[in-house]
């Protein structure tokens, strides 16, 4: 039940984040703001107290489906359409993608390179084909490296509740 739960949640995250024909900024607010706000809080007011580094996330979410954690690494890639994802390095030469409860709030799209604060859960997902590709086209990738894309991704991935962005 919770992995058809976690499906559905991330189906409809990913037919949210692009442009299908939905004003984003009328139904969310003012995106300019976020695109050049560069660093901050973003969703709900957290703290940075009792943060993990993001490179010990797999040791803390052992076999669990899902974890409530706050976690803290660089970020290494957003969504370049609304800021609606993010990808946080957590070692090894892997990523976790980090989207946002309720698709409520947006990051800065300039935020790769900064740190950042993460309060939610984590929690294993299968991403199928289609959303690989949606989310290399968003980030500006180029096409044939999207087309190369054939196999579905089983990853971390992360829902987070609230982001505190820094330098």
């Amino acid at each position: 039940m919770k992995k058809q739960i976690l499906s559905l949640a991330f189906i409809l995250i990913f037919f949210s984040c692009g442009e299908r024909g939905h004003n984003h900024e009328h139904e969310h607010g003012d995106t300019a703001a976020v695109e050049s706000a560069g660093t901050g809080s973003f969703g709900e007011a957290i703290t940075e107290d009792g943060a993990i580094l993001a490179t010990e996330i797999a040791t803390n979410t052992g076999d669990a489906d899902s974890v409530a954690l706050k976690v803290t690494g660089k970020i290494t890639d957003v969504c370049q359409k609304k800021g609606c994802w993010m990808m946080v390095d957590i070692g090894n030469g892997k990523e976790m993608r980090v989207t946002f409860k309720d698709y409520g709030f947006f990051v800065p799209k300039d935020a790769a390179g900064k740190t950042a604060v993460i309060d939610g859960y984590a929690y294993k997902d299968t991403v199928p084909v289609e959303a690989l590709k949606h989310y290399a086209e968003e980030s500006g990738k180029p096409q044939s490296e999207i087309d190369a894309i054939t196999e579905p991704e089983i990853a971390l991935a992360y829902e987070a509740r609230g982001v505190i962005i820094k330098e």
